[in-house]
């Protein structure tokens, strides 16, 4: 029999060795064990990575609601599911019981269904981070609906290009949202963006910020009227493992977005069990993840994997500096979080502010910390351990991406020795591979190379929406029989994986393939450096030369700029070598980033390469005021 709850490092490797050598057997065991289903599959995977088509649990019905909520009322009814801890300190936190969420799911099941959304309807949600955004989401799971979640802070550009991609009949959105100080008007965002959808009928608008806005007579609807109409009971609807379960976009090298489809089955059993060994939850735990629903981190450890679970699962709204520096450290304190899960970008800006937010408030309730999104640099990673967790938390630095839907490689805490700056070991299941350039997997110890994934595992993207094809050519044809992550890594001595960036950010300098996350974790290392982003530029000589851009502390401000970057080199020159040196170091205010937290390096190898005619849509980036002053003041 599976074990759901690994206990320590030889438990780990005891199971991980089953989970490769009878995958099937093995997810098997733990789906019949731990989920309920209406009907049992016929088989439990049919793969071929060449077309490629992968097919877990064929056959079985279920209603992944069912499983985060229906279930869990009998024993734990009234146990919070969701805390909401509201963007204003001063606004009361809710706290919404699995019986009240069981509720407002089918209340808000039964709204869509009267204005006509059925089985395999695309729904759009554009909506901030408020309890109404996982319940909408779970309302359309519930009636078999396909739920695409946009994050509301993408422009109406952006948010026409998605509802059109994947051709929603209905937009959920609100009046407004708070961040942190500032309002944002995401009605006027939605009515600019249907200007250009025909195909969406109808704008359920909840009410937020109390703003006035414009509502158009026959398509645009007040949310709480027709949930005050609504039963509170709607039978879940039957669907089949294989069903799509939502569409979630993913920026493409080229420009149009991707819109990766997640099936219902798979997912549901590799993000309940995922979350339930990587933070080690247990009952009576409080979870947070700090991520947005918009991304995948929120839909399968905020959403998903924590109610499959029974978990109580915290939804903050507002953002880490508001009212001030202290504040995820307020609410860990005010609901006793047990479980933290952030972005290393947070990390470093509330390092960035010292210690003093931190020391007021009770943090001794933390049993593990989380981060995700990109790989952490040592000197964050460090500043985490020591003073959030107290050297008692361990962190685990996770791997993964919105097309593989959970997470893949990670420390288990309280089992596998961390290491800084390193993922660790494959999650149960998880059959990596490094490849060369030729297509030949590199074996043994100390070598890095191109990250694959020899093997199907239950949560991983089916498709690309409406284009299969694209979905071929970007995952599975670089390396036969094999999905191809995009990103490079390295395994070291015991064969833990460290993630060294997106295969894309690694420049070919006089020969020498250089990757840019290595080089970005040297230079973060000198204590003046909050952050750095590396790009290369075209040399005459070189062939490519490095550009970083680099951004100080406080403590860094009025350093000589100069000798500034003959220190940042002297740290690449001890620690990589020489031929890692940066030609041009531009001191910046702040790096371009996406709002989850990825330095948009597109932009920066344009400003770098003194081709700025065409920067594309900068409007979706959390911060696109510093392009200007990077332009400005570029090399």
């Amino acid at each position: 029999m599976s074990n759901y709850h690994i206990k320590n490092f030889p438990e780990y490797f005891h199971e991980y060795r089953k989970s490769v050598r009878n995958p099937e057997l093995f997810w098997e065991e733990i789906a019949e064990e731990h989920f309920l289903w209406r009907k049992k599959w016929d088989n439990v995977l049919s793969w071929d990575f060449t077309k490629p088509e992968v097919k877990w649990f064929e056959g079985a019905k279920l209603n992944i609601t069912e499983n985060c909520i229906d279930r869990h009322l009998y024993t734990n009814g009234d146990k919070t599911a969701i805390i909401f801890e509201p963007n204003d300190p001063n606004e009361e936190a809710q706290h919404i019981t699995y019986k009240e969420l069981h509720a407002r799911v089918n209340q808000m099941a039964n709204v869509l269904k009267n204005k006509g959304i059925k089985k395999g309807d695309r729904v759009c949600i554009y909506l901030p981070m408020i309890p109404e955004l996982a319940i909408s989401v779970l309302a359309c799971a519930r009636i078999g609906a396909i739920h695409s979640v946009v994050f509301a802070g993408f422009s109406s550009t952006a948010l026409a290009t998605r509802i059109n991609d994947s051709d929603c009949k209905m937009v959920l959105t609100s009046d407004g949202s708070y961040r942190g100080a500032k309002t944002i008007d995401l009605k006027g965002i939605v009515d600019e963006a249907l200007e250009s959808c025909p195909v969406v009928e109808s704008v359920l608008v909840v009410k937020r910020i109390n703003s006035e806005i414009s509502m158009k007579e026959g398509r645009d609807f007040w949310m709480q009227g027709l949930l005050d109409e609504a039963s509170i009971e709607c039978a879940p609807e039957i669907m089949d493992a294989e069903d799509p379960l939502f569409i979630l976009y993913t920026s493409g090298s080229t420009g149009k977005p991707k819109g990766m489809v997640h099936t219902t089955g798979g997912y549901m059993v590799y993000t309940s069990y995922t979350f339930k060994n990587v933070f080690q939850y247990r009952e009576g735990d409080v979870y947070w993840c700090t991520a947005d629903i918009g991304w995948i981190t929120g839909h399968s450890y905020i959403v998903y994997g924590p109610l499959a679970n029974g978990a109580t699962t915290v939804m903050f709204e507002g953002v880490p500096s508001y009212p001030d520096y202290g504040r995820f450290w307020e609410i860990v304190e005010k609901h006793k979080v047990n479980q933290f899960y952030t972005a290393p970008t947070a990390i470093r800006a509330l390092a960035k502010e010292g210690v003093s937010h931190l020391e007021s408030h009770d943090l001794s309730t933390l049993k593990v910390l989380g981060t995700v999104g990109e790989p952490i640099n040592e000197e964050a990673w460090h500043w985490y351990d020591d003073n959030v967790g107290k050297k008692k938390a361990p962190i685990v630095d996770t791997w993964w991406q919105t097309e593989t839907g959970g997470i893949m490689i990670t420390p288990i805490p309280f089992s596998t020795p961390t290491k800084p700056t390193y993922a660790t070991l494959p999650f149960l299941g998880i059959q990596p591979a490094l490849m060369d350039e030729n297509g030949k997997e590199i074996k043994g110890n100390q070598v890095d190379g191109r990250l694959c994934i020899k093997f199907p595992w239950p949560s991983m993207a089916r498709t690309i929406w409406g284009n299969h094809q694209r979905y071929k050519d970007t995952y599975f044809s670089a390396f036969e029989n094999m999905y191809f992550t995009g990103d490079g890594a390295l395994r070291d001595e015991v064969g833990y994986y460290r993630i060294t960036g997106r295969v894309d950010d690694v420049i070919i300098v006089s020969g020498h393939n250089l990757g840019t996350a290595p080089i970005e974790d040297a230079i973060n290392e000198h204590p003046a450096v909050a952050e750095s982003a590396i790009v290369g530029y075209p040399h005459d000589i070189k062939g490519n030369a490095l550009y970083g851009y680099v951004t100080l502390k406080e403590s860094g401000e009025g350093r000589d700029h100069d000798n500034l970057r003959k220190e940042i080199n002297q740290i690449i020159t001890d620690q990589i070598g020489p031929i890692a040196k940066l030609n041009k170091i531009q001191f910046t205010a702040g790096l371009p980033k996406t709002r989850s937290g990825k330095i948009m390096r597109r932009i920066l190898r344009k400003i770098a390469s003194k081709d700025t005619s065409n920067l594309g849509d900068t409007s979706t980036l959390l911060n696109p005021e510093v392009v200007q002053d990077i332009m400005d003041n570029a090399l």
